[in-house]
Parts: structure tokens; sequence; C-alpha cells
């Protein structure tokens, strides 16, 4: 792995781990074993990094919340685009719990965030839409985007949500905190499904449940 990659990896790792307002350039250094002018040859500074980390979030976000087409809803499609949320609210968790934090110091950071989270809400009112068509919900057409909207606005605050009513630091948040946030999200699908569909919800609930075990 290039060094400019390993300052990325290490970065997010400490972030995560300690929160990204506890993590220095110096700490990433020390962490890497590499000096701090090693690591200015390759970002300028923490924000720098922080942007590197955000292109890896918005990769993950356009490859992992693709609209499907020509296949048949089932069990295995909802658990795909289940675990792409839990995959991203757990690999850029940092970022979720000091959104508005990190978001405030950076004016270009916070236009990509919002450019891509309209990506998100637009792939989001696409999938809603095509479930609605196939009779896997039933939802009145003008309330999809507003759920979807809301799904959105949960994952995005959830951590922080979880944060303020621990009164703990990023640390305290587990990956069984995390699908605790994905059952509430299948609750709000199980409100819309159909009679053909609440078994498979049934099953989803059952599979992310058995993951907090």
């Amino acid at each position: 792995m290039k060094t400019r990659d390993k300052i990325v990896q290490a970065s997010l790792e400490l972030f995560n781990e300690h929160g990204e307002r506890a993590i220095t350039t110096n700490h990433i250094a020390a962490h890497l074993n590499i000096s701090p002018g090693n690591l200015y040859y390759h970002f300028r500074n923490k924000e720098d990094i922080i942007r590197s980390i955000f292109g890896l979030y918005e990769q993950h976000l356009e490859s992992g919340f693709q609209p499907y087409a020509d296949k048949e809803v089932d069990i295995d499609l909802l658990i795909g685009y289940f675990d792409a949320m839990f995959y991203t609210l757990w690999q850029f968790r940092f970022m979720y719990a000091n959104l508005a934090d990190i978001l405030s110091r950076d004016e270009t950071l916070k236009k990509r965030y919002l450019t891509a989270q309209q990506d998100v809400l637009a792939r989001c009112t696409s999938v809603l839409e095509k479930l609605n068509q196939d009779g896997f919900v039933a939802i009145e057409p003008d309330d999809i985007k507003p759920l979807a909207d809301t799904i959105k606005m949960l994952v995005s605050f959830w951590i922080s949500y979880k944060l303020t009513q621990t009164q703990s630091n990023i640390g305290s948040i587990t990956k069984e905190s995390l699908y605790e946030g994905l059952l509430r999200i299948i609750m709000l699908f199980k409100s819309y499904a159909t009679t053909d569909s609440q078994a498979t919800f049934l099953r989803l609930e059952e599979h992310y449940r058995s993951q907090m075990n």
C-alpha cells in the first residue's frame, strides 16, 4: 500500500476510534511511524486527509445504493441494501458523529456532502418507487420522496442520537448499536409492507437481530 493510502486508512481508523477532534496529524504520523514532514508531503493538513476519506465515502455511496432493475425483490436484495447502510455507518462513523462541525470548517467538503446526499435521496426514492411498483410496499406516490428523506435523515443522525442518549464518546459506538438503527428503518418499511411482503420483512428483522447476539 502506498504511503498516501496508508495515511488515509490510518486516519480513518484513528478518527473512528477516538473521534476526529481528538486526533492531530502528529498522532497520525506517530501511529504510522513516519515523520510529520513525510505526512505533509502527501497532505497539507488534517482537512485535506478528511477530504480524501470523503472520497472513499462517495465511492461507497455510488456503488452501494443503486436502484435494482430486471430482478425480482427478495430477501437477498434487501439485505444487500441494509448491509450497505450498515457498512456506511460503521466505516465512516466518525463523520456521522461530528458531521456539523466537520462540514462547518470546510465549505468545499460541505458542498460535496450536500451533492452526495442529494444523489442518495434520488437513489433511495427510485428504490422505493420500484418496491411500490412491484407491490412489495404500498406507499402513496406523494409520500415516497418524504419517506426516502426520512430514512436518509435517520441514517445520517443515528450515531449522533446514540451519543446524545448515552452522553459518551465515539468509542462507545458498537456494531450492535448500529444494527439497532437498521431495525428502526426496517420498522418504517414494515408499516408500508403489503400482505405478500410481511414475511420477508420479518425474516429481514430476524436476520439483523441475530447479528446483535
